[in-house]
């Protein structure tokens, strides 16, 4: 007799409650009902992100997933299961990346609806892989649900890091409403909380077992889940009650300037608006100030000039340079190689009070469709184009590194979504860095959930290294937020204006800035382990 059926025979008996109703009528539906119910599941999970953070909508739909399995006879369905879960899921948390193509209507109106549905389509494969093994591995009860966590902790991680990596969205960002529940961080990273969210969700699918042995065994799965995750809480707002006050810890003789010019994207690459969004820049830099300026930071492609060539532009940018300080600011690059052709940057410059350029950073996560065509010989041939201006692809920068920036400490600069790659963000050969940079344009994106969600993985990153965090964003969320991911000032969307901050002292290295991505496999290990022992106990029990 299968799960569904004896579930249906115990809802039928009168012997079972809602929950065992809602699990049997779910694993009874079939067919398009049956994807229907994982497509709205995924949307409920979506719904959790950044910037609504329904987060107990989680449970409904972690542990929705799971009575939809019982139903599932072939492995086949399991696959598509999952993946009707994950388009849910990533159309509703990825909505906004049709928006870019509103920039130009004329060139890429019809890559909207192809831009959402093909990534979402092409990152479900590892939701719908990761419901396969579940299936596959015919486990029950808490077994299932620790499993599970393995598995989307594993489809997440491969997501991060296959075809370039694109680890947007990482379920553990759904905490992201406040620093507290993100303090875990710390200690095991976005993979952490990711697993513990997961476990959470789905731990109620165990309070449906097949007899009352194992409906006992689920209730103490719960309860211990829901503990570990009070746990998780309790020591992110003990670890914030002994931490110093907002502010009190910050760098001497450093004063910051963020330039948040709000610039429309359909507006910034135009040739008619370029000089005055440049005086935009420049007027801000100048705003009145209540103690003196030691660095002006300007956002990601603030200069749309190859500022490499410029001469007489970067003269002119050095007089806005403060005394012992330095002007950061984006902008693209232009190198001729006479062995392999012309190659362009998207780069941080940091110019000195002479005008020297004191550091280049060229971006190394280049964005696929955005700043390089992938496949470019066969896609270019049947009229795909990438979305920047110009035909020729960005390159590669070399990677992370630790520079040197005038009057500051150590830094590690990212460009735009480098940030979001949780345990590459600084490069340990080069030195700790005391902070991180980094410079975005999300204009690109409108007023949608895209920046919000951008700036929840940015704060991520500044709390899982003990770093404080630098951002300046065209059109926000600009802000600098200290190492227990609190932010001393902050911008919000769209504002024009600029905001003045200290920069906070880090940390000492963190347990996840020590191991990084190594509590990946140390995660699956334990959960996996947990998940045979719980099995073994369950059948010597039953």
């Amino acid at each position: 007799m299968s799960q569904a059926e004896r579930l249906a025979q115990q809802s039928a008996a009168g012997n079972s409650g809602f929950l065992t109703r809602s699990a049997a009528w779910l694993a009874a539906l079939k067919g398009w009902r049956q994807a229907a119910a994982a497509l709205v599941f995924g949307l409920l999970t979506a719904a959790a992100l950044p910037p609504l953070h329904l987060v107990p909508l989680l449970i409904p739909a972690f542990t929705g997933l799971l009575w939809l399995l019982d139903g599932v006879r072939r492995r086949q369905n399991a696959f598509f299961l999952g993946w009707y879960f994950g388009m849910g899921f990533f159309i509703a948390g990825l909505y906004w990346v049709g928006i870019a193509m509103t920039v130009d209507l004329a060139r890429f109106g019809w890559f909207m609806p192809v831009s959402v549905i093909g990534l979402s389509a092409g990152l479900s494969l590892f939701v719908g892989a990761a419901v396969w093994l579940v299936w596959e591995s015919g486990l029950k009860g808490g077994s299932r649900v620790l499993l599970l966590a393995a598995a989307w902790l594993l489809a997440e991680f491969g997501r991060s890091v296959l075809l370039t990596g694109f680890p947007w969205n990482l379920l553990g960002s759904v905490w992201a409403f406040h620093p507290l529940p993100l303090q875990a961080a710390a200690l095991f990273g976005i993979w952490g909380l990711t697993t513990l969210t997961v476990l959470a969700a789905a731990a109620p699918a165990a309070l449906t077992g097949s007899n009352a042995t194992a409906k006992k065994a689920g209730r103490r799965f719960v309860i211990c889940v829901w503990v570990l995750l009070l746990l998780a809480g309790g020591g992110g707002a003990l670890r914030l009650a002994i931490a110093p006050p907002v502010g009190a810890d910050v760098q001497e003789d450093v004063r910051l300037r963020l330039v948040q010019p709000s610039i429309p994207q359909h507006e910034k690459w135009q040739g008619q608006f370029q000089e005055e969004h440049f005086q935009r820049h420049v007027e801000l830099s100048l705003s009145p100030a209540s103690e003196a300026v030691t660095h002006i930071i300007w956002p990601e492609t603030a200069i749309p000039w190859y500022l490499n060539r410029e001469t007489q532009l970067t003269e002119a940018l050095a007089s806005l340079v403060p005394e012992g300080g330095a002007l950061i600011v984006g902008a693209p690059a232009f190198e001729a190689d006479a062995a392999d052709g012309p190659h362009i940057y998207n780069s941080i410059y940091v110019l000195d009070a002479d005008g020297s350029t004191a550091l280049r950073y060229d971006k190394y996560h280049l964005v696929p469709f955005g700043e390089f065509l992938p496949f470019r010989e066969f896609l270019g041939a049947i009229g795909f184009e990438k979305v920047t201006e110009g035909s020729l692809d960005f390159s590669r920068g070399q990677g992370a590194v630790t520079a040197s920036v005038p009057g500051l400490p150590p830094t590690s600069p990212l460009v735009c979504y480098e940030v979001i790659f949780s345990g590459k963000v600084t490069a340990a050969e080069d030195g700790r860095p005391e902070w991180l940079l980094n410079l975005t344009n999300d204009a690109w994106f409108g007023r949608s959930s895209g920046p919000y969600q951008h700036f929840a993985s940015a704060r991520l990153r500044a709390i899982e290294e003990g770093l404080p965090l630098v951002r300046a964003a065209n059109n926000g969320i600009s802000a600098v937020i200290d190492p227990y991911g609190r932010a001393l000032v902050q911008l919000e969307q769209d504002e024009i204006a600029v905001v003045d901050s200290p920069l906070p002292l880090a940390l000492a290295a963190t347990p996840y800035a020590k191991l990084g991505r190594l509590w990946v496999p140390l995660l699956l290990l334990l959960l996996a382990g947990s998940a045979l022992l719980l099995r073994k106990i369950s059948a010597s029990s039953g």
